[in-house]
């Protein structure tokens, strides 16, 4: 898959005196997979530019090759993609492996309910564990069939060309499950309509409505979420750039958030209002965040530079409604909230124990090795901040998950001692150029020997 840059395996960060200088921020995976599958769907030629050339990315790639989609790369550096239509897949010749993807998997399911095809995903160790019902039952419902155990992948989908629309009201708000019934409804005749409790990232309505789809929502900051989709029309070919990826750029924030005498600028992040949870908190604790340079791009996604300066953090309490916003980024925030001095809580954090691995349980463990004390109460995490005691001097094994590797580096940066962090490979899925990226604003991270 991607090709590696470095010798990710186990890796040593250091404690440091400050951060200085400016990165690009790496390019959003979330709008990435979109942007690749929504083009596959339309008619035509699309071009995608800054696209995220991370593991989880690829496979993406290697699953619409998979399905006969013509796909190449210019010497721009460009990704031109020859759309199928809604209904065009193929019947691939073998299973498409999704690997550590869940938004792979779970995305591609919807846009191949239409297809009368059959396909099997499969996954590695991790995805296979995770559960999938949540996308399925919907489609359940609109008359997809499947093939499983357990609501688990391997799943085999055989999609249909007589769909039926649904009102669907979501359990938890979910941009994968809201994606998968909205790409399942756009060749069904009718309207189907998706509710959530609050409005999950907006990433897919937006793209949709760029690519002609006749889509209907007004993303609410509060209440209830719809989105109301007319099928039977076709999507279009488009032109996308793709913007920085603020859950990327959270570990570059929250460094130098957290190290003394830090001014840290990250250019061209994507700072939807419904993707920035993470700058939200950061500035309730009193961070020094500021967004410069503000605009909208041709899809209506807000975009930024950010430019971050040291701050002494204060305790926190997020009330469950927080985690729709960034649920990606609460491993990070919890190395913020040990750098305070005092108790922070982080409510209604169920959705993290089904990630690439159980996050809530990973950053307890990980941070009571380092000598912060936490305590579980249902789904709500309390975290006793006490930057004085971050002993670290541990190795912390991170169960191939990305986020938890990538925090736990970014707390050996305030740590007594240095953070050794095992299975360091996962990072290429997201975020592959992390390691160049935070060294060179001062981070002192090094691979073992």
């Amino acid at each position: 898959m991607a090709k590696k840059k470095y010798n990710l395996n186990n890796l040593v960060s250091f404690k440091v005196n400050n951060l200085k200088g400016s990165i690009v921020a790496s390019p959003d995976k979330s709008i990435s997979h979109r942007s690749l599958l929504f083009a596959s769907l339309s008619i035509g030629l699309s071009r995608i530019s800054n696209l995220l050339e991370a593991d989880d990315i690829l496979r993406m790639i290697e699953a619409l090759k998979n399905l006969g989609v013509k796909i190449r790369r210019n010497n721009k550096k460009e990704w031109l993609i020859n759309g199928v239509g809604l209904v065009g897949f193929d019947t691939p010749s073998k299973e498409i492996d999704c690997g550590n993807s869940g938004t792979l998997a779970r995305i591609l399911i919807g846009a191949l309910a239409n297809n009368k095809i059959s396909v099997t995903l499969i996954g590695d160790k991790s995805l296979n564990n995770r559960p999938m019902d949540r996308v399925m039952l919907p489609l359940k419902k609109m008359g997809v069939e499947f093939i499983t155990l357990n609501n688990k992948l391997p799943i085999t989908i055989n999609g249909k060309n007589n769909l039926i629309p649904i009102k669907y009201n979501t359990p938890v708000s979910s941009a994968q499950i809201k994606t998968s019934i909205l790409l399942a409804s756009l060749n069904i005749r009718g309207v189907t309509e998706v509710i959530e409790p609050y409005t999950s990232r907006n990433h897919s309505e937006n793209l949709l409505k760029y690519f002609g789809a006749d889509i209907k929502f007004d993303s609410a900051n509060k209440g209830k979420n719809k989105v109301l989709v007319q099928g039977g029309n076709f999507l279009k070919c488009r032109d996308v750039k793709v913007p920085g990826d603020i859950s990327s750029a959270a570990f570059s924030i929250v460094a130098a958030c957290i190290v003394s005498k830090s001014l840290v600028k990250i250019m061209n992040v994507g700072v939807n209002i419904f993707r920035i949870g993470i700058i939200d908190a950061l500035k309730l604790m009193g961070a020094n965040i500021v967004l410069d340079n503000y605009r909208i791009n041709e899809y209506d996604e807000p975009v930024s530079d950010i430019i971050v300066s040291y701050a002494r953090l204060k305790p926190i309490k997020l009330k469950s409604k927080f985690s729709s916003k960034m649920i990606d980024e609460y491993p990070i925030l919890a190395m913020a909230a040990a750098a305070t001095n005092g108790k922070s809580i982080f409510c209604g954090l169920s959705e993290l124990k089904y990630k690439e691995s159980d996050r809530f349980k990973a950053i307890m463990d990980g941070l009571n090795k380092c000598g912060i004390m936490t305590v579980s109460k249902g789904n709500d995490l309390i975290i006793y901040g006490n930057k004085n005691k971050i002993e670290g001097g541990v190795s912390i094994d991170c169960q191939y998950d990305h986020r938890i590797a990538m925090s736990f580096l970014i707390l050996g940066t305030i740590s007594k001692k240095p953070i050794e962090v095992i299975g360091c490979k996962s990072i290429l899925t997201s975020y592959p150029n992390f390691y160049e990226q935070m060294n060179a604003i001062g981070l002192d991270i090094r691979v073992k020997k």
